[in-house]
């Protein structure tokens, strides 16, 4: 593909939008249904190839992990669950003791280890065991080879990907301090999407690029006063206020979900650090092509269709905004475990329509509102889609878009496919019932 072309891949002005800025928010407070923050540990220990997360709670905390993370039969994983037995929960036995003799066998056998998160669960929150102060002991111990740190995932204090904010949060003061003008990118990604969005930096011109979380804690990221960062993450609210703390500068922008979210996104760097228009859009145009006609292929699926969010990951208001600016849906209401203004402002300006936005969740209403409005798809967990498919409602699990690359322009397609493919399934349900 040659550089020149007939007209700029950049849009042209139109008038500002607030969306959906000012809607006002249904806050409930009620029975919620989600996954614990622990679970997160399952795409961050893959992500963090040195690191260790060592769960302290319960034998239920370990079936809940080996069963999120039955893919790694055959490989040694990267975690485990250090057991709170009875002795321990009624306060017979010394647990700061039992626990650094675990993690003495544990650093003794796996020497490969260089950070090592000590993760609270719902047990050790309730018998208060005071694992900041179990992490500092550890550290003067064992360091320099190992650092230790601590952050709670327990189901008391966080929802599914909290768990994720939680640890990178806990990761911040520790990180060296800098002065030159460095970009940090925050946010979990799948390593294949990682790697496509650094080509795309790179070809941008943005060469001071570091990652939270890096592959290993060798090349985690430096902070100072100079520091910008963009997050790749809704839920990372912990992390933005911890980064900010240090003095590190906030880039607001779009998701990339999508064609629309991920130029946006790219955009917002290109602002803060001075590239040009026509830069952008020679490093942007192939792939942006190969998002619209990926997106095309499921836009006629997709269109006019409603769609129900139930909260779950706080990845629902950028997702409803790819849905309705970039597929043609229409969202009734959309359900995050919690809204942050700051992270989502972006995605709510870009919002089209008028749905219900809700935060938090009393379960019984929410599937009152689910029934009455009878939506084409329903985005929620996996507790609630079994039961809401047998009543003739077509569900989309929203655990699927946290464990699948979604992000940026290759991945356009691949999104909208795990929104289209329920109600292909339907469709085709329907036309064989019929012969």
């Amino acid at each position: 593909m040659t550089k020149a072309h007939a007209a700029p891949m950049t849009s042209a002005p139109v008038p500002a939008s607030r969306g959906c800025t000012d809607t006002p928010i249904l806050r409930q407070r009620g029975q919620h249904e989600v996954f614990c923050g622990l679970t997160s540990i399952i795409w961050l220990h893959r992500k963090m190839q040195d690191a260790f997360f060592l769960v302290v709670g319960s034998r239920t905390c370990a079936h809940l992990l080996q069963s999120a993370a039955g893919v790694m039969i055959f490989a040694e994983p990267r975690f485990a669950t250090a057991i709170l037995e009875e002795a321990d929960l009624a306060g017979m036995n010394d647990s700061h003791d039992a626990l650094d003799e675990v993690v003495a066998k544990l650093l003794a056998r796996r020497p490969d280890i260089r950070q090592l998160f000590l993760v609270g669960s719902c047990p050790s929150e309730v018998i208060k065991l005071d694992l900041a102060r179990a992490a500092e002991r550890l550290t003067q111990h064992f360091a320099p080879n190992v650092r230790v740190l601590n952050y709670t995932g327990s189901g008391i204090e966080t929802t599914f990907t909290q768990g994720e904010d939680c640890c990178l949060a806990a990761m911040v003061p520790v990180l060296p301090n800098t002065n030159p003008a460095d970009l940090i990118v925050v946010g979990a990604l799948p390593d294949v999407v990682e790697d496509q969005m650094m080509q795309l930096l790179a070809n941008l011109g943005l060469d001071r690029v570091a990652l939270l979380p890096g592959r290993n804690a060798g090349v985690d990221p430096h902070i100072g006063p100079n520091t910008r960062f963009i997050l790749t993450q809704p839920f990372l609210g912990e992390t933005h206020a911890a980064l900010c703390r240090r003095g590190a500068r906030h880039i607001a922008a779009p998701f990339p979900f999508g064609e629309a979210g991920t130029t946006a996104w790219l955009q917002a760097l290109c602002r803060a650090f001075n590239i040009s228009d026509n830069r952008f859009d020679e490093v942007t145009a192939a792939p942006r092509a190969r998002a619209r006609r990926a997106l095309d292929a499921h836009r006629a699926t997709l269109e006019g269709k409603s769609v129900f969010f139930l909260p779950d990951s706080q990845l629902e208001v950028p997702l409803a905004r790819f849905l309705a600016a970039e597929c043609g849906m229409t969202p009734i209401e959309v359900g995050t475990p919690y809204l942050h203004r700051d992270l989502v402002g972006p995605d709510l300006a870009d919002l089209p329509g008028n749905p219900t936005l809700s935060e938090g969740q009393d379960v019984d209403l929410q599937l009152d509102r689910v029934r009455k409005a009878r939506p084409d798809l329903t985005v929620c967990g996996l507790g609630l889609a079994n039961p809401l498919e047998a009543e003739g409602l077509t569900t989309k699990w929203a655990i699927e878009l946290v464990f699948t690359p979604v992000h940026f322009y290759e991945q356009a397609g691949d999104l909208a496919g795990l929104f289209s493919r329920p109600l292909r399934r339907k469709a085709l349900l329907h036309l064989e019932a019929a012969e």
